[in-house]
């Protein structure tokens, strides 16, 4: 066939068939054609006995130029692709060469390169006995297209896997690559996994290595929780992903099973941050069903685990100032009135924030990424401050968290229209009045209430919408009680008596 050299397996068959059949027929029978057939006939030898064409079989299109200019350059930079060199080639001799012959010039490159050429990498594959390394590392997956509430949710995945036995643990992380992300997702799967292999490999991470150190060099918060679980630490070199293949392959495969997912899920949105996170992780449950019987072998040789888990958060104070907010490692978060004025100690997790305050949580929230490329993230509960709002309705309309306070897309919506529409004092009382109806409980239904008014083109009425969703409470009519005298029950149970005796 056209292609395709004849084998030395072909010829026998080839001739077996010739002792019974016609050259054609016997050529069909062996997959060759009739003029291939002659040739054998012809030759008193195999294929593989042939010897090697020495010759050309038409002219050499770089005999003028390969040994005087092109070899010259390969010895001066060996990394000059074809293209380089063909362009060179057409600037020192107009007309003589044109794109036809990128082909033969690439393929003469190539022979070069492993006849002369500079030595090249080579990669040493691995063993990965059980229990002895387990990765980390954080991916990107902004590609995912997730939604959360209507709204893009930019995010990492930490995810850590047992080289020997391929079981992972993933955790979704709204932020950055922080220490805490990391301690949260390590601990997280070495306690779910039930055991601690000996070493710990992560990709050159700020929060678990000083890159600026001549050598090696572990941070303190790193090296202690390394220390506290019994694992040593570990890095692949800067910029050599393969040397943590055994984690960048895993990422892959995990975001190529979330996105089949996604897609026969029929939808990317989810309600809420929990919902993503448990879909997540049922994936991940999946795939680590197929490595069930590797994990039985790996999972007694593990060492054992603490007594306890280290600390995943980390200590920082914030003062809430008389604007009603404080300030946690760049980002602003809202809190209650009530708190001004007081130092907070703020315990700083993956995912959320705690505020204690004397030995006491007073409060709790979601943690503020930089994910929105804000270089100053906000986290502002409006029902912290309505009540404050509604006594200064005016101050609403140049809030400097004014659009940070919105609950939903929807409110921030409502407010241009009714800013464009009426003056700007009757707006912010509307607004404020809205924001105060929402924070009543009333925030999903008086959203679709605006989504509703908005596709009507109308302004929303605040009187109208609070007696449609909050509606004055009756008054409760008086009912007067009469106790009847007691002596009315003995003459009850004297009668009772009486009849008993009779």
């Amino acid at each position: 066939m056209p292609g395709k050299r004849l084998t030395d397996h072909q010829v026998h068959k080839y001739k077996e068939h010739r002792k019974r059949l016609t050259q054609l027929a016997s050529a069909a029978k062996v997959g060759i054609s009739e003029r291939s057939a002659r040739r054998i006939e012809r030759s008193d030898h195999l294929p593989s006995q042939r010897p090697l064409r020495n010759w050309r079989t038409r002219q050499d299109p770089l005999n003028a130029v390969w040994d005087s200019e092109v070899v010259p350059l390969l010895q001066s930079d060996s990394e000059l692709n074809a293209v380089t060199l063909l362009e060179e080639m057409q600037r020192r001799h107009p007309g003589a060469y044109d794109g036809a012959v990128l082909r033969t010039l690439q393929r003469r490159v190539r022979q070069w390169r492993a006849l002369h050429g500079a030595e090249r990498e080579v990669y040493f594959a691995q063993e990965h006995p059980p229990a002895r390394l387990g990765l980390s590392d954080f991916t990107v997956c902004d590609e995912l297209g997730v939604r959360i509430d209507g709204v893009d949710f930019p995010h990492r995945l930490y995810q850590f896997a047992l080289a020997h036995s391929g079981w992972r643990h993933a955790q979704v992380h709204p932020g950055g690559e922080s220490f805490i992300a990391l301690s949260s997702g390590l601990q997280a799967a070495l306690w779910r996994l039930g055991g601690v292999p000996e070493e710990h490999r992560t990709d050159s991470l700020s929060a678990a290595f000083n890159n600026l150190a001549e050598q090696t060099e572990l941070t303190a918060r790193y090296a202690e929780l390394c220390r506290h679980y019994g694992m040593r630490a570990s890095r692949c070199n800067p910029g050599q992903s393969h040397e943590n293949g055994a984690i960048e392959t895993r990422h892959g495969s995990l975001k190529t099973a979330i996105d089949q997912a996604l897609r026969l899920r029929g939808s990317r949105s989810f309600e809420g941050v929990g919902d993503y996170e448990r879909f997540v992780d049922a994936i991940v449950q999946r795939m680590n069903a197929r490595v069930a019987k590797r994990l039985c072998v790996e999972r007694p040789m593990l060492k054992a685990l603490p007594s306890r888990r280290t600390a995943e958060y980390e200590e920082v104070p914030a003062r809430v100032s008389k604007f009603g907010i404080f300030t946690v490692q760049g980002a602003q978060y809202s809190a209650p009135s009530r708190l001004i004025g007081h130092r907070l100690m703020v315990r700083v997790h993956a995912q959320r924030i705690e505020c204690w305050l004397g030995g006491q949580r007073v409060l709790e929230r979601t943690r503020a990424t930089h994910a929105d490329g804000c270089r100053h993230p906000r986290n502002i509960d409006y029902r912290h401050l309505v009540a404050a709002l509604k006594r200064k309705p005016g101050a609403f309309a140049r809030w400097v968290l004014r659009d940070a306070a919105f609950p939903r897309e929807v409110y921030r919506r409502t407010w241009e229209r009714l800013a464009a529409a009426v003056p700007e004092r009757q707006a912010c009382t509307t607004m404020v009045g809205l924001l105060s109806l929402a924070a009543e409980g009333h925030e999903a239904q008086l959203a679709n209430e605006l989504e509703h008014l908005m596709d009507l083109d109308q302004l929303p009425d605040l009187l109208t919408l609070t007696t449609l969703l909050a509606p004055p409470r009756g008054e409760v009519p008086a009912v007067a009680v009469e106790l009847p005298p007691l002596d009315g029950y003995d003459a009850l149970l004297q009668a009772v008596a009486g009849e008993v005796t009779a």
